[in-house]
């Protein structure tokens, strides 16, 4: 059974929920401004067509755990188990319960049903923020295809063509709009991939406060992928003239690092607010980039993975 991408994108690559929940301008308004933490795993379900899912497959995510063994997808995904939130006492091998069991369930479960990416370094931090939120195996699960089966295609894939194709987006938007920006990364040859790949695979956790990621996701289950495209282009922006002092590669690299830090990044409200601001096209331009930036990527046969 495939139940892969159920959910759909429209043309702007925005999910498509089949539960009736529409993100129509009043209710994006009232998930910008923060969903209550209590209602969060709620409105994720709904919004992302996650509960849709799980409501029409009653059973199948127990199926999937009851499956045929993967010695190598457990492997890989055992290998993770202690790098996940490792300063997180509920994630560590002596709290009761162990979320370590909960997520290694989850991602298994994921593997065996999207068999075309199975298990990516990175996958582990996403499901761990979902378990956190949702106290529910189930629930993570069905979000976690939300994320990886639609809303984010082609990111976790062995190849990583989303990824990679959204991080030249990013760098095409910057060369737009910050052109200073481009010429400095230009200047001391440093590439995209190098400085926001763990934004994108990651969905800023660990990179970003908790609190803001989680406003973060708020809008990534409601409105789609732009909105990482909005974080990046307001922590470049908004830190241009601190990025601008770099003068070799390795301090590009480390004036990324350190735009994530701060007031700015810690006052969710303020950061959400001016990251909502900020005009990501209209959705057949937004498609057309984006297309246009596969297609020359895979014209280049240019594939690998994190190993």
């Amino acid at each position: 059974m495939d139940l892969r991408g159920r959910s759909g994108i429209n043309r702007g690559g925005r999910v498509v929920p089949e539960t009736g929940i529409q993100p129509f301008l009043p209710v994006k308004r009232y998930i910008r401004k923060g969903i209550p933490l209590e209602h969060r795993a709620r409105v994720w379900m709904g919004v992302s067509g996650a509960q849709a899912q799980m409501d029409r497959n009653p059973g199948y995510y127990q199926r999937l755990l009851e499956g045929e063994r993967d010695d190598r997808l457990e492997e890989a995904i055992r290998t993770d188990m202690n790098r996940t939130f490792p300063d997180n006492v509920k994630f560590r091998k002596g709290a009761d319960p162990c979320l370590q069991r909960t997520l290694y369930n989850v991602l298994l479960a994921y593997g065996h049903h999207n068999r075309d990416v199975g298990y990516c370094q990175g996958m582990n931090f996403v499901a761990g923020y979902l378990i956190l939120m949702t106290d529910s195996e189930e629930e993570s699960f069905w979000l976690l295809d939300a994320l990886v089966g639609s809303i984010l295609p082609d990111y976790y894939s062995p190849s990583m063509l989303g990824l990679k194709t959204d991080q030249e987006v990013l760098g095409e938007l910057v060369r737009t709009r910050l052109p200073a920006v481009a010429a400095l990364m230009d200047r001391h040859g440093v590439p995209w991939t190098l400085v926001v790949s763990r934004w994108f695979l990651c969905l800023f956790v660990d990179v970003l406060p908790v609190e803001t990621v989680l406003r973060i996701w708020d809008c990534l289950f409601s409105e789609g992928s732009k909105v990482i495209f909005r974080v990046a282009l307001t922590l470049i922006k908004r830190h241009q003239s601190f990025i601008l002092e770099a003068s070799s590669f390795t301090d590009v690299c480390e004036k990324f690092r350190e735009i994530t830090k701060g007031s700015f990044v810690t006052e969710c409200h303020t950061f959400m607010q001016v990251g909502g601001s900020t005009d990501i096209h209209r959705p057949a331009a937004w498609t057309e980039r984006r297309r246009r930036h596969r297609v020359r990527r895979v014209g280049r046969g240019w594939c690998w993975s994190l190993g």
